[in-house]
């Protein structure tokens, strides 16, 4: 478990980078181990709302396994979904959804609300807070050095 979570991190750390939300998110087939869809939080960089990290990953694992279906795969993401993305897993049909950090602000998965307890024809599996540390550090230390930045830009 632990190394999706690590890819998703390392995901994170490269949106980190081009100056977006530290967000990364992989699909994993769980028959295989393998992964098959990656994603990085690109809202900025692409200039649309629907370039979460979540939606990505589940994108490309579609074209991978040819189908919307998801059946036996598994997600890791580095934060708790929003609306968009619980219902774009719901919708995919991905069994298991694992986080990393909560997100008492927009989650989905618990923290705001729990789409996934609603009375929608799929329930996947979900467990939150692994590697919470460093998912929620590396989101932590991001906004910190954005709060400088902007402080450093105002006029003096």
């Amino acid at each position: 478990m632990d190394i999706y979570m690590q890819k998703a991190l390392e995901l994170a750390a490269a949106a980190a980078e081009e100056g977006e939300v530290p967000v990364g998110a992989v699909v994993v087939k769980k028959t295989t181990g393998e992964i098959i869809g990656t994603g990085r939080n690109m809202r900025e960089t692409a200039k649309n709302a629907l370039a979460h990290a979540e939606i990505i990953a589940i994108d490309e694992a579609c074209r991978t396994l040819g189908g919307w279906r998801l059946p036996e795969c598994a997600i890791y993401i580095t934060l708790e979904p929003c609306p968009m993305c619980c219902g774009a897993i719901i919708n995919s049909r991905i069994d298991d959804v694992y986080f990393g950090a909560y997100d008492f602000k927009s989650g989905s998965a618990g923290s705001v609300q729990n789409i996934f307890s609603l009375p929608y024809n799929h329930f996947p599996n979900v467990m939150g807070g692994i590697m919470e540390e460093e998912c929620s550090g590396m989101l932590k230390s991001f906004f910190k050095e954005l709060r400088i930045k902007k402080k450093l830009d105002l006029p003096k």
